[in-house]
């Protein structure tokens, strides 16, 4: 996948950051808070940047794994000729998945919620890994935490690995979880520097909307086109999955 594929999918981790204020800024901020009892500020903001950064890291790695993987899976199956219509329902999937999380950032409707219920049974096997890296004090630490929430239940990574699935290969797939993972990057960047000011924000109602509608048109772009409604050649640069 060449950049400009990849450019709506670093868009959606943008707009849909919004969603990991509320599920990752708690602890992003605990982080933070864990590098500032120093004496000189200066050296504590850097502290705070280091220890968010690497549990930003870890977290992303957990994203392009589960893309490769994703996108591994299907690569080897397009081979077969018989799931050609397989691959089609799946295109259709990845955009109403995008719908569906546009919905879910304006809190319109919270069906992705029951995806992430399921992805619990999971969560289960994993949490308790997490006990001993808090408090998250050090830069090791806090690259494992984040490679283990990376996994945490959550619709809109959920929505993203639909299209990571669709890529066609490992590597592809990879670098859709990358684009999406560095998207989501300056809000939570911010979270760990500014905490509980830019969390509160991010959760106002307006801007809650402007961020799903943005993420709807994402979805609803890709199901004209595959209905044959939008066929410019322009208008791949707008769709996050490419068209089987």
């Amino acid at each position: 996948m060449n950049g400009a594929q990849l450019l709506p999918v670093f868009v959606v981790g943008l707009a849909g950051s919004i969603h990991c204020a509320g599920m990752c800024g708690g602890i992003v901020t605990a982080m933070s808070a864990s590098a500032r009892p120093r004496a000189v500020i200066a050296i504590a903001r850097a502290d705070a940047m280091t220890h968010v950064l690497s549990y930003n890291a870890g977290r992303i790695g957990s994203y392009m794994a589960a893309g490769a993987l994703a996108g591994g899976l299907a690569g080897g199956a397009r081979s077969m000729a018989a799931l050609a219509g397989i691959q089609l329902s799946f295109y259709w999937l990845a955009n109403a998945m995008l719908i569906a999380l546009g919905l879910y950032l304006m809190n319109a409707w919270r069906g992705l919620a029951v995806l992430e219920q399921g992805g619990r049974a999971l969560w289960r096997h994993i949490s308790p890994a997490i006990k001993p890296l808090m408090p998250a004090d050090t830069p090791a630490k806090a690259l494992a935490l984040g490679a283990l929430w990376g996994w945490l239940p959550c619709g809109m990574v959920y929505s993203v690995l639909t299209t990571a699935l669709l890529s066609g290969s490992a590597a592809d797939g990879a670098a859709v979880m990358l684009a999406f993972g560095l998207g989501t990057l300056p809000m939570l960047t911010g979270l760990g520097l500014l905490g509980a000011r830019l969390q509160q924000a991010m959760q106002r109602r307006g801007v809650r909307i402007a961020a799903g509608l943005l993420v709807l048109g994402f979805g609803m772009i890709g199901l004209a086109r595959a209905a044959g409604g939008i066929t410019p050649d322009w208008m791949e640069m707008l769709c996050l999955t490419p068209h089987p």
